[in-house]
Order: structure tokens, then sequence, then C-alpha cells
């Protein structure tokens, strides 16, 4: 039986085990998971914050982070401004971006989800209100739900993955993991 490993990674860590960029270290998965034979299924953005689901099977691992698959992903996204029904219908169509039109992503506006502080905290302009959105997808293009916020017209200020299929981040404060 395949293991699992859920994380929340916190603000500012790579999603990998080593840092092979020249200069300052950076922290790294190292840091918070002493697992020997765990890898990441899937990346998560060094300035992106929640879950990555970590696994001790090759071919699980490649079925997780495969787009073939079509796992949902679910992204709790601050953004600058407050998106209409407009922009919100465009992101459930697909969004046309650099490297061609998105599949539809599931996308809610929500309620603060109130989560813990993050350091260091996003900007705020006082003139421009923030807002959250729900975003589910099923693909893993490079820093794909911040582009296609973007293109909507309300820029990603805060972004945290939630969940990966059945796997969840709930109960886990950054920084924790657990077996799945």
């Amino acid at each position: 039986m395949s293991g699992i490993i859920l994380f929340n990674k916190p603000f500012g860590v790579l999603s990998q085990f080593t840092d092979e960029r020249q200069g300052e270290p950076r922290p790294t998965l190292a840091a918070y998971i002493d697992a020997p034979g765990f890898y990441p299924a899937g990346r998560l953005d060094f300035d992106s914050e929640g879950l990555m689901v970590l696994c001790d099977d090759g071919r699980l691992q490649a079925r997780i982070a495969d787009p073939r698959f079509k796992l949902e992903k679910t992204y709790l996204a601050q953004v600058e401004g407050e998106p209409t029904e407009a922009a919100l219908g465009a992101l459930r169509r697909g969004v046309r971006l650099k490297d061609g039109l998105t599949r539809p992503a599931r996308a809610d506006r929500i309620a603060d989800p109130a989560l813990w502080h993050r350091d260091p905290p996003i900007r705020v302009r006082k003139t421009v209100p923030d807002s959250w959105l729900r975003l589910t997808i099923t693909e893993g293009r490079n820093r794909q739900v911040r582009r296609m916020t973007a293109a909507v017209g309300f820029p990603t200020l805060r972004l945290i993955r939630w969940s990966v299929g059945q796997w969840t981040i709930d109960g886990l404060a950054p920084g924790e993991w657990r077996r799945g």
C-alpha cells in the first residue's frame, strides 16, 4: 500500500527537498518533513501556501500530478477588487492565457475564510478592496490560478491550495504534516 503525506506548505518555502539556486539558501521541505522515500506529487509556488501531497509510490505520484487524470485542486484566492459575475463567468467558461484556453473552473466568491496569519502579510491598499474566491481547477499549469484571476482583472494577492482530490489541509497549521 502506498504511503501519503499531507503537508500545509507555508509561504516562502520551496516545494522540493533541496535548493539548487546559488546564493542565499531558501527554506525547503527538508526543514519540515523527515520521511525518507517520500516525494512531492506536483508543485506549489514559493509564494503560495497550502496543501502538498507527498507519496512514496512513483506511479501514484505521477497520477496525482498528471493533468490527464483531471484530479480536482481547490484554491482559496484573495484577490484585489471585488470580482463581478462577468469575471466569475469567464473563469467558469475557461480563460484565454498565453499558453491557451484553460479548462472551465468552478469559481465562487466566499466570505473571508479567517485563515492563519501570513508572514509577511499581503500588501493592502486603502483605496482598493480585496475579496476571496474559491476556485477549483483540473489542470496544473505554471501559476495558473494567479494568471486566470489576473486575466479577468482581479490579481491574486494570496493563494492557498485547500485540497487535491479527496485530501485537504483542514486541521493542519502551516508547517504541519500528517499521514494521509
